[in-house]
């Protein structure tokens, strides 16, 4: 699986894509900042997938 670009693109897209990137990033700018609470959610629903594609070396840590 590739990683995305710089701009936070999926590997794949093309120019043809711009509006619907241009969209994204107008809908997250005038999103409101997460609260704490919101963010631990977000750190507890992934923990595990985090820690499954964790590395042996990272996982002895």
């Amino acid at each position: 699986m590739s990683k995305p670009d710089t701009t936070g693109r999926p590997p794949g897209v093309t120019h043809g894509d711009a509006a619907y990137w241009a969209r994204i990033r107008r809908i997250v700018a005038t999103a409101p900042p997460l609260t704490d609470e919101q963010r631990a959610t977000i750190r507890a629903a992934l923990a595990p997938a985090v820690t499954q594609l964790a590395t042996p070396k990272e996982k002895a840590a």
